[in-house]
């Protein structure tokens, strides 16, 4: 019996723990009450306060249930798995292509994802000093192999692969609007992936041969 009554209370602090992540995706921790979580949970806002304690309390285990989720998409980008196929050029995988394979597309982790780095709390950093130095690791083993050009500065080049991915994740809106399709779909991610590599691989710009002096 206990067993039974354990796995129900699993399963409700589970169902308020998703409902309060949307709820906080969409409008932010300060805006959203123990009522309304309890609302969307289904459930009374008592068993809220009975599994968390108070809404910091919820929110603590919201962030750590993000943050989990979160890192295990960079966990497998920084794989050694991972690494020996960017070094042999066998893959080209990034933060939004992870998102749009483990993620089905109704989940709210990107727009939480979004509010946690552009709100500066305490969970955004943590997540983006982990991820930097996943991305360096990666960035070192492909200058390593030869895949990666070299460069005199690997802490910005690795920043800006970095925020080069995630930009895709904060914007989303604003490219699904600039180029008519969502970059978090298969179908977006083809089109926005596609240039980027390229622009990666030769550059944006053409390079003009100086003419040579009189």
């Amino acid at each position: 019996m206990g067993s039974v009554t354990n796995e129900r209370d699993f399963t409700a602090r589970a169902t308020i723990r998703n409902a309060a992540l949307g709820l906080f995706a969409e409008r932010g921790h300060d805006a959203v009450t123990v009522r309304e979580i309890a609302a969307a949970a289904g459930v009374s806002p008592a068993l809220v306060l009975h599994h968390f304690g108070s809404k910091d309390g919820l929110r603590v285990a919201v962030d750590a249930h993000a943050a989990e989720s979160l890192d295990a998409i960079f966990a497998e980008l920084g794989g050694q798995e991972l690494t020996e196929m960017l070094a042999s050029g066998e893959a080209t995988t990034s933060v939004a292509e992870a998102f749009v394979q483990v993620f089905p597309p109704g989940s709210p982790l990107p727009a939480y994802l979004r509010r946690l780095l552009l709100t500066n709390d305490p969970a955004g950093a943590a997540l983006f000093g982990r991820w930097y130095a996943t991305t360096r690791g990666v960035l070192d083993a492909m200058i390593e192999s030869g895949v990666a050009a070299p460069t005199e500065d690997p802490a910005v080049r690795a920043a800006f692969l970095l925020v080069s991915d995630l930009a895709v994740i904060l914007l989303r809106e604003q490219i699904a609007t600039a180029i008519g399709d969502d970059p978090l779909t298969p179908t977006g991610l083809a089109r926005w992936a596609k240039d980027v590599t390229a622009v990666y691989a030769r550059g944006a710009f053409a390079t003009l041969e100086k003419e040579p002096p009189s």
